[in-house]
């Protein structure tokens, strides 16, 4: 899995956009303005590429106890955020979609059910 392809992934998600609000290693994926995914591209060159993801605190820990390659979210929250390292090729590239769509959910289902609503991600 390539970083052009979670970059793809990710922008078709609905009211997403990239940025680098930090500095410019660091890719980061919002929704409505709200961070789902941070991407350290100088890690990436290096071959160790990583993700940074929004979890369920409960998901979060049994993810961590399961896999190795899945660690407490580097310069995040580590009760909300995991660090998946790529490079082990312990998961699968569809498993990895899936951890990015459920942090883009997680984000979404934590706005109001107003902003939900407004940005059409409600009826």
């Amino acid at each position: 899995m390539t970083i052009e392809d979670i970059r793809l992934f990710c922008l078709q998600k609905p009211k997403t956009t990239e940025e680098f609000p930090f500095d410019q290693d660091t890719l980061v994926f919002k929704v409505l303005g709200k961070i789902f995914a941070l991407c350290p591209l100088s890690q990436w060159e290096r071959g160790a590429a990583s993700i940074t993801l929004k979890c369920d605190p409960e998901y979060a820990l049994e993810l961590r106890s399961e896999f190795d390659s899945i660690l407490p979210g580097f310069h995040a929250n580590k009760k909300h955020w995991n660090t998946i390292h790529l490079a082990t090729n312990e998961l699968s590239p569809k498993f990895i979609l899936e951890l990015i769509t459920h942090s883009y959910e997680m984000v979404v289902n934590n706005m109001s059910k107003k902003q939900r609503k407004e940005f059409g991600f409600e009826q």
